[in-house]
């Protein structure tokens, strides 16, 4: 056969046979294979490591296990390798001594892995106590004869204490505090005290921290002060707690000593009478304040009795022609319309529909339509309105009709009526008697403005019919 072929033969079967794997047991005592005598043996290993694992074997539980893992060399002796031994050795608080015997399923064919790499193997099995110095040994399987060098490999670990990020998690450590958390805080009060706090936990009730203390309380913030002698800041503070389940042998804490802060109560002590003042004098003035805005509007409201809620009144105001327009009616118009809540009528401001309507027919529509008709009189003389405010553009002084003398007549035609003159009213601005020319106005009431300025608003309101009054022969301009 040619070597092509056998070579093909070769990858074949070697494509189609398994891979090697380990079957462990126990075996404390000599192998059997070290009573025969070998014409070869394999080789030593290449390699062992050892780290500790978290291995949970029940939830309430967690076991911390050893994973001895090693490396086969690659030579043509691995072709005997049978089987691997790996023996442990522990010394601690506790002596202990025990051995494993890994069978490979299959024999070696290859040196290294078909898919490359060494051929690697691991076992976990063996258990790990915190703080305990281990013995790790192994050889190969069928090992060397007697009087001969043994092929073995060993190496030492050493486990860390309960406070490992895995080992606090063993049983024995949980029980001897490796969970509690007692964040430790020490401050320094004054040159001879130092103040600790600390959490405590529900595995006991007795702690020393420099001096002996007895807590009785579930888990809590707990307090004590120590004397010190000395410089104590920056130093270390050492709590020691004393659990049921681990004695005098529980874990340790530690803590430094810095400067206590400034309690609030000792801040807000100081301020306190300061800010209750302040705070009593900012309430009475603020009491005055609102019972003076109260009073200025009651008063206000003695003195315009109206309310926002009554209906507008509106009011058709006529003047002679020598009464100064922005100065007087002006005035007087916006007095109506923010105290007596009226909306005035003026001529001088619809003198389009003047025109449009005629003025007898404006005032006859305008007489109808109102609730007041207000005769605005003044015992001013027109060269006061020309010099104070001045002659405005398109006054009664330049327009072609005075309505004035026609709103007198229409008022005399309701005195030959009897019509009610309820809605007729006459204002000064000054103490003056009625003019001759207008003397028929003085059945109506009269006020003097700002004197009887409540009553006028009061009056303006008011629409109950009356009489006519005296009847009045001379009544015409």
């Amino acid at each position: 056969m040619s070597p092509v072929l056998l070579s093909l033969a070769a990858l074949c079967w070697g494509a189609v046979s398994p891979e090697p794997t380990i079957q462990c047991d126990s075996e404390p005592g000599p192998s059997p294979e070290w009573m025969v005598r070998h014409t070869l043996t394999p080789g030593d290993l290449r390699d062992l490591q050892v780290e500790p694992v978290k291995s949970s074997a029940a939830m309430e539980d967690y076991s911390i296990l050893m994973n001895v893992s090693w490396r086969l060399r690659a030579d043509a002796s691995i072709r005997l390798l049978k089987a691997t031994k790996i023996c442990v050795t522990g010394k601690g608080d506790h002596q202990s001594y025990s051995c494993v015997r890994c069978n490979y399923t299959e024999a070696f064919q290859t040196q290294s892995r078909p898919s490359g790499g060494r051929w690697t193997f691991s076992y976990i099995g063996f258990p790990v106590e915190p703080n305990t110095l281990y013995f790790i040994g192994a050889h190969n399987i069928p090992n060397a004869n007697m009087n001969e060098d043994p092929p073995s490999m060993s190496v030492n670990f050493t486990s860390a204490g309960c406070l490992d990020h895995i080992m606090k998690y063993k049983k024995k450590c949980i029980e001897a505090g490796s969970l509690w958390d007692p964040d430790i805080t020490a401050c320094k009060k004054n040159e001879t005290t130092v103040e600790v706090n600390f959490t405590t936990s529900p595995l006991g009730n007795k702690y020393m921290a420099l001096i002996q203390n007895n807590i009785n309380q579930p888990p809590t913030r707990a307090s004590v002060v120590i004397p010190v002698t000395g410089e104590s800041e920056g130093a270390v503070v050492q709590l020691t707690p004393y659990f049921h389940t681990c004695g005098n042998d529980c874990i340790r804490r530690k803590g430094t000593v810095v400067l206590c802060p400034q309690t609030g109560r000792s801040i807000l002590g100081g301020w306190l009478p300061l800010f209750l003042s302040a705070l009593l004098v900012a309430t009475w003035v603020l009491v005055v304040v609102i019972y003076l805005m109260w009073k200025h509007e009651r008063t206000k409201k003695a003195s315009f009795p109206t309310t926002t809620l009554l209906p507008l009144i509106k009011v058709l105001v006529v003047y002679p022609s020598e009464i100064c327009f922005h100065h007087t009616v002006c005035y007087f118009t916006e007095f109506l319309q923010n105290h007596c809540r009226s909306e005035v009528i003026l001529e001088e401001w619809q003198k389009k529909k003047i025109a449009e309507m005629g003025p007898v027919q404006w005032l006859t529509t305008q007489k109808k339509a109102v609730d007041k008709v207000i005769f605005l009189l003044s015992n001013d003389v027109s060269s006061s309105c020309d010099n104070t405010c001045g002659q405005r553009e398109g006054s009664q002084h330049e327009s072609s009709q005075d309505l004035f003398p026609l709103a007198f007549n229409l008022f005399c035609s309701d005195l030959r009526s009897q019509t009610p003159l309820h809605k007729y009213m006459v204002v000064y601005f000054r103490d003056a008697d009625t003019k001759d020319e207008y003397s028929a106005l003085s059945v109506c009431p009269k006020y003097h403005l700002m004197r009887d300025a409540a009553a006028f608003c009061t009056e303006l309101r008011v629409k109950q019919p009356g009489s006519g009054g005296k009847r009045l022969t001379a009544c015409f301009l």
